[in-house]
């Protein structure tokens, strides 16, 4: 519903809002978040979170950056995702193997690796050339590939929760973690798989941001974990676990990117976008705590 009421109220505002090139602009500014927030949903149905997102995003940046000042870039690009992976391999390995809670890990390795991102850059951005089309070419209909990416990565994750094992495990694992377990369910298995997908997913972030601005930085992604799980939230994600879908995660990622583009065509102060995400999501978690009530 709230999707329908922004999107009436911004095209009666603004004349350029439902332009075909405006809601590329749209979908074009939400692909990274989306991109990201698909695996998150399938950790949010397992009850877990990925909060170092945003710095894994930075991390591949500057890796793939500083490696590309001296090697080719397929070597650079390659070495990037697993140095990005290997941190959803930390994430899971603490997690599932040391048993420390996903909250506290996450929060650590967001530190952390932001931390790691600012000495590997030395506190600037690094440029790349040669490596514009991941995040700039127009290959169909002139649709730009990070939304490409976007659709494929939300497309592969639908069938991921929906036709599979592994889907129906990570929500079984949610809903009632002792009953899974009790039927065979490798808990910790499925949820290291989850936070190295997301990881995985963050990598794949860091390069589009690096091919669309032609530098790597150690500020891509800064804030980026409040945008994804008001996302996922929206989307109808229970915080708890056991309930979530990469549909409701795309209407909300619509919500977020219609929300920041109509406030920017208005003229309001982008400084306010900040504000309308953080009442989203205080907003999404209220209604969500409060379903959860009536249903008990």
């Amino acid at each position: 519903m709230f999707l329908v009421v922004e999107t009436v109220f911004f095209s009666i505002k603004s004349p350029y809002f439902l332009a075909w090139d405006n809601w590329l602009n749209i979908l074009t500014a939400v692909a990274v978040i989306g991109i990201i927030a698909a695996p998150g949903t399938m950790l949010m149905t397992a009850g877990q979170f990925d909060l170092s997102v945003g710095s894994v995003t930075a991390f591949t940046s500057v890796v793939m950056a500083n490696l590309a000042l001296s090697h080719s870039i397929g070597f650079s690009l390659v070495l990037a995702v697993i140095a990005g992976i290997a941190v959803g391999v930390i994430n899971g390995f603490l997690v599932t193997v040391v048993g420390v809670n996903a909250l506290i890990t996450t929060l650590g390795t967001l530190a952390a690796f932001r931390g790691l991102a600012e000495v590997t850059a030395k506190g600037q951005t690094v440029g790349v050339e040669g490596f514009e089309f991941l995040g700039t070419a127009r290959p169909f209909w002139n649709i730009p590939v990070p939304v490409l990416v976007l659709v494929g990565v939300l497309a592969a994750f639908w069938l991921l929760m929906r036709f599979t094992v592994y889907g129906r495990a990570m929500f079984a694992i949610g809903s009632n973690p002792t009953a899974a377990r009790l039927v065979g369910i490798r808990s910790g298995r499925y949820i290291f798989i989850g936070f190295v997908l997301s990881a995985a997913a963050c990598a794949m972030g860091g390069l589009i941001f690096t091919s669309q601005l032609s530098v790597g930085s150690p500020v891509f992604g800064t804030g980026m974990e409040l945008s994804v799980i008001t996302a996922i939230v929206l989307g109808g994600a229970s915080l708890s676990g056991g309930r979530g879908s990469i549909v409701g995660t795309a209407v909300g990622l619509l919500i977020i990117g219609i929300l920041n583009n109509g406030l920017t065509l208005t003229g309001v102060d982008p400084f306010w976008q900040n504000v309308a995400r953080g009442a989203l999501l205080i907003g999404a978690v209220s209604f969500d705590r409060l379903r959860a009530r009536l249903g008990d």
